[in-house]
């Protein structure tokens, strides 16, 4: 696999099914169709997962099944589906492994619809000391951890919740690099606010339908994962009107907004939000933080898409406001450009604006 130690950069997705056909990515069942995207790859559930106790990190040295045999409560059987419940603690093994050549590593996000949805995911490897990542040259199993924060999810083996993506060396661009990408292929609609990343700020005017978000309902029924508009909107969220384009988010409500500015990812880039930044207000924004080249992208379908915020405040009631900074984007190179763009076959997100997740009608 010394193809892959050549180039730095984020592979794209023929080089992610060379990386998969070379033994890179291990799984005791072949790929699924779509499951390689333009720039990552879709991790699907394996036949079953543990309600434990509480989240945790194996450690150095430590294999995650060692920690399972202490802290899980009891195994669950994924072949024919099962509930996930709110606020409960699941591990589930991944149908895909790692068998990754010395200089590339890999990092995971969850899916968007997965964000969306608000079910907190995060990847873990063998020996690990963070989350949703797999150091260089990682060789072993994966596991997911997942816990519904809003509603209670029916998933099975093969669901697709998170989404990893392989780099080597440094791929994120500087402040310098992306101003100059600003200025050729015109990344955000409006002025760029580039320091650490692209700016991006909430869109509280309400436009046209008046509807600045959406607030998740409580004690609701069930929303299956594999399932594409199986669920009424208004069993599930209550809109948001605009009010002199400020809102207060509720400590530990789930909102769905989005941004103020339209977002462009071109093909030679893919992006991803930054974590929460505590000095800008207690709320996290953007569970699900990848990007795809060709997001927003005219040659895709799309001529700029707002991005969308998966937003929850903690503790304290936040008061937001239209234009105010919420988050910011790190786009960073690609070895190549994909065979394939973002939406270029269709897609949920392409050129959106406020939209909840595909499993919504």
């Amino acid at each position: 696999m010394q193809d892959f130690d050549a180039r730095a950069g984020l592979l794209p997705a023929q080089m992610i099914r060379r990386l998969a056909d070379a033994g890179g990515v291990t799984s005791l069942n072949a790929l699924a169709a779509g499951q390689i995207q333009p720039a990552s790859l879709d991790l699907r559930l394996g036949d079953c997962a543990w309600r434990v106790r509480a989240s945790f990190l194996p450690g150095a040295g430590v294999p995650v099944e060692d920690k399972l045999r202490r802290y899980a409560l009891h195994r669950i059987d994924l072949t024919a589906g099962a509930v996930l419940e709110v606020g409960c603690v699941y591990v589930a093994p991944l149908m895909e492994g790692l068998a990754l050549p010395g200089a590339l590593c890999a990092s995971a996000n969850p899916k968007s619809s997965t964000g969306r949805l608000d079910v907190f995911t995060r990847v873990i490897a063998d020996g690990a000391s963070s989350f949703d990542q797999a150091p260089a040259g990682y060789r072993g199993p994966l596991y997911l951890e997942i816990c519904p924060q809003t509603f209670p999810i029916l998933v099975r083996a093969g669901s697709r919740l998170a989404q990893i993506r392989f780099r080597r060396g440094e791929a994120a661009a500087s402040d310098q690099a992306l101003a100059d990408l600003h200025r050729t292929e015109r990344l955000v609609s409006g002025q760029a606010d580039i320091a650490g990343g692209l700016a991006l700020s909430a869109d509280l005017s309400g436009g046209a339908s008046g509807v600045v978000g959406y607030r998740a309902k409580r004690h609701t029924g069930v929303v299956d994962v594999d399932a594409v508009g199986a669920c009424a909107v208004d069993d599930y969220w209550e809109p948001i009107a605009a009010r002199d384009r400020r809102l207060i988010l509720d400590p530990d409500e789930f909102y769905i907004l989005a941004s103020r500015e339209a977002v462009h990812v071109p093909p030679t880039h893919a992006a991803e939000m930054t974590p929460f930044n505590p000095l800008v207000g207690e709320f996290r924004v953007h569970y699900a933080g990848f990007f795809d080249p060709g997001f927003g992208h005219a040659g895709a379908g799309g001529e700029g898409a707002r991005a969308v915020l998966e937003v929850r405040s903690h503790k304290v009631p936040f008061l937001l406001e239209d234009g105010q900074i919420v988050g910011r984007l790190v786009y960073e190179r690609l070895v190549e450009p994909p065979e394939t763009l973002y939406g270029a076959s269709g897609s949920h997100y392409q050129a959106q604006g406020l939209k909840l997740s595909k499993h919504f009608r």
